[in-house]
């Protein structure tokens, strides 16, 4: 994979929009898919993210290197996760009842949201990070690499390779990425947990990700 790798957004709403944003800022390429029934995307996202490019969902998957899943997540089942066999996809999503309604085979489930999603098909290299901070924050907090007091975000998965090439991005769009690692830690960082919506240090997230089983109460 290259340094830069090309990144893909399925979502145009508020989160995917703000990350196309500081993609495109850190240098990257950036592919955009919105939903069918969103109308005028291109002018859309030329307007709210310049230099994006709107793709289709085939032409998405094809071309790009790590996509980030930033739909709602009642709708997580429209993604082509089949299509995912061997691909880095970050899932930015969150289960939010109000949004969402109550989903009992969410509720009723002990894993944790990403390695429900990660089931969708186990050849997918997922990753959660992105998903513990407000699209508001996304580009308020973010502050050059390098710089101090950088706002941290969490990255858990299963795939090592993986973890780290998302902490790379993480690292590009101006937060101090933390390797939380298993997926299952991603609980942590799941709406009602300590990490969710908190300006934190990498320190202080960190030790919110470790060890993750006193969190899953």
């Amino acid at each position: 994979m290259t340094e830069r790798p090309v990144i893909g957004i399925f979502g145009a709403g508020k989160v995917g929009t703000a990350l196309a944003r500081l993609l495109v800022a850190s240098g990257h390429e950036v592919l955009i898919a919105g939903s069918p029934r969103q109308t005028a995307l291109d002018l859309l996202v030329s307007v709210v993210a310049p230099g994006a490019r709107v793709v289709g969902p085939d032409e998405l998957v094809e071309l790009a290197d790590v996509v980030i899943v930033a739909v709602p997540f009642g709708k997580a089942g429209s993604v082509p996760w089949d299509r995912f066999d061997g691909r880095i996809v970050v899932d930015a999503m969150n289960y939010w009842p109000p949004v969402d309604g109550n989903i009992a085979e969410v509720d009723e489930d002990p894993r944790s949201t990403s390695e429900l999603n990660a089931a969708r098909n186990p050849a997918a290299r997922v990753v959660k990070s992105l998903n513990h901070l407000g699209y508001h924050d996304m580009e308020d907090d973010a502050l050059p690499p390098g710089a101090r007091l950088r706002r941290a975000l969490a990255v858990v998965g299963d795939d090592a390779d993986a973890r780290a090439v998302v902490a790379r991005l993480i690292d590009a769009i101006g937060f101090d990425p933390v390797d939380g690692g298993a997926l299952a830690h991603g609980v942590a960082l799941e709406p009602g947990h300590p990490a969710f919506g908190q300006a934190l240090s990498a320190a202080e997230l960190g030790a919110l990700l470790t060890p993750a089983a006193h969190l899953a109460a």
